[in-house]
Parts: C-alpha cells; sequence; structure tokens
C-alpha cells in the first residue's frame, strides 16, 4: 500500500443514508487515527466484483459491505471466518498488503448482544431473506433459539434460506418472543412499512422484542409502533454501532471508542 494513507470505506447501492462514515470517523479522531479516512462507497451490482478487488492497491485497509452487497462479498473473499462462511454472507472486508481478501460477519455478535434478554429457548421470527436475515438467523440459532421462523415476500428464498440455515419458513406472521426486521421496508420512507410486510402495528404487541435492521435520524415507524405499544426494541442504530465497533477493531487492531461513536449519531 506504500505511502497512500490508510483508507476505509462502506460498499452499497444506494449508500448516501449510510450512517458508519459518522460512526467510524468518530472512532479514528477518537482513537488519534487522524491519517485515516472513512467514506462513502456507493457501487452499484454489476461493478462491485472489480471494485472490490481495486481497494488494497488503492490504499484501502478494509471496508463494510451493506444491501446488496454482502452474499457477493462472500464470494470474493481469499479467507473467510467460520462465522461468515456459516451465515454464506460477509458484512466486513479486510485486505491483507499483498492484496488477498478476509470476509468476516459482524451482524450477527452484535445483534445477540444488543437483544435485551437471552433467546436461549425462545422464539423468533425473521422477516427477510438478504444478507443481514441471514446473520439474524444464524445468531438466533447459534444464541440457542427453539425455533427461528423466516418470511419472505417470495416464499422460494425463505425456504431456501432455511434449507442452508436452519430455521422454519412460514408464509404469515404468528407471535413469537423476538420479532427481527430484515427487509428494506421502511428505509428512507416516513410512512408505515406495514404495507409491504406480513403483520400490521398492532400485531406487534404480540412480540417481547422488536429488532428493527433499519436505521434513520429518528426511530422508524416499526419502532415508533412497538414502543406505542409498550414492546421492548432494539433500533437500528445500535445495531449499526455494534457492528461496526467489532469491524473498527478488525480494521484498526485497536479496541473500539465505542461512547464516542455511538455519541457521533445522538446515541447515549
Amino acid at each position: 500500500m506504500g505511502n497512500q494513507r490508510p483508507r476505509l470505506g462502506v460498499l452499497g447501492w444506494p449508500i448516501t443514508h449510510s450512517r458508519s462514515p459518522t460512526i467510524q470517523n468518530a472512532a479514528l479522531r477518537a482513537a488519534g487515527l487522524t491519517g485515516w479516512r472513512y467514506q462513502l462507497l456507493p457501487v452499484p451490482p454489476e461493478l462491485f466484483a472489480e471494485t472490490v478487488t481495486a481497494l488494497a492497491a488503492a490504499g484501502f485497509y478494509g471496508v463494510n459491505v451493506t444491501i446488496p452487497h454482502k452474499q457477493a462479498a462472500l464470494a470474493l473473499a481469499d479467507r473467510v471466518s467460520e462465522r461468515a462462511g456459516g451465515i454464506g454472507a460477509a458484512n466486513t472486508l479486510t485486505f491483507a498488503p499483498a492484496g488477498a481478501i478476509h470476509a468476516e460477519n459482524t451482524d450477527a455478535p452484535a445483534l445477540t448482544q444488543a437483544l435485551p434478554f437471552s433467546v436461549a429457548g425462545r422464539t423468533a421470527l425473521v422477516l427477510g431473506a438478504g444478507g443481514s436475515a441471514r446473520a439474524a438467523v444464524w445468531a438466533l440459532r447459534d444464541a440457542g433459539a427453539r425455533e427461528v421462523r423466516v418470511w419472505n415476500r417470495t416464499p422460494e428464498r425463505a425456504r431456501r434460506l432455511c434449507a442452508e440455515l436452519g430455521g422454519t419458513p412460514v408464509e404469515s406472521a404468528e407471535p413469537a418472543d423476538v420479532l427481527v426486521h430484515c427487509t428494506p421496508a421502511g428505509m428512507g420512507a416516513a410512512d408505515m412499512p406495514f404495507a409491504q410486510l406480513p403483520l400490521a402495528a398492532d400485531d406487534l404487541a404480540g412480540y417481547e422484542c422488536v429488532v428493527d435492521f433499519v436505521y434513520a435520524d429518528a426511530a422508524t415507524p416499526l419502532v415508533q409502533a412497538a414502543q406505542a405499544r409498550g414492546v421492548a426494541v432494539v433500533e437500528g442504530l445500535e445495531l449499526l454501532v455494534g457492528q461496526g465497533a467489532l469491524s473498527f477493531e478488525l480494521f484498526t487492531g485497536l479496541a473500539a471508542p465505542v461512547k464516542e461513536m455511538r455519541a457521533a449519531v445522538g446515541l447515549s
């Protein structure tokens, strides 16, 4: 990488909404890594492989990966962690000096760390079948959940995910201990996302905790609806900081300044 200043980033399509640069640049400043920079990398799917393989030569030490690239990121890696391999998706790539790509998934541990109770012996419903949903299903099963149900608007995708990771594909939403929302519904929208989901706002009262991987400057419609019904919530920004802290440690080899990362996006 020569004398280039270390660079980090997040790849996605779209990506303009991402708060990762705010979080990670705050962490870099707090850690005294003033020469480092973390940036948005808007990359359409057709250019993903070409872009990733060029990043190490451009001075990148690592990147986060978000919608829709998490499964493609895993396929590009030269080395894959046991967790990322089990999930079948990666949200963190790091680059060796010679350009070798290592894939990890920090979404899974961020989810289980953020939950307000242990899911061992409990039930969960995961909405979605993309990279975040794969991490959620793997994490919940790894943590000992008794049953993990998976719903997707395309039922075949839910069936395929469950065949690969375990879990029970469903075509309707029934009450469970935990609801984990992993679809793009509600992303960047002020209106309620329920028209795209298999449940109504009042149905949220049937869950002990609602987790929303989608995040915004304010609480998402799904989180607001859960809070209004007295249900515990885990907001997307909590998950973003949690996975980002783990990624920061992979990128830099330093302990993540979590307090500063949380403060950067208004979390106490």
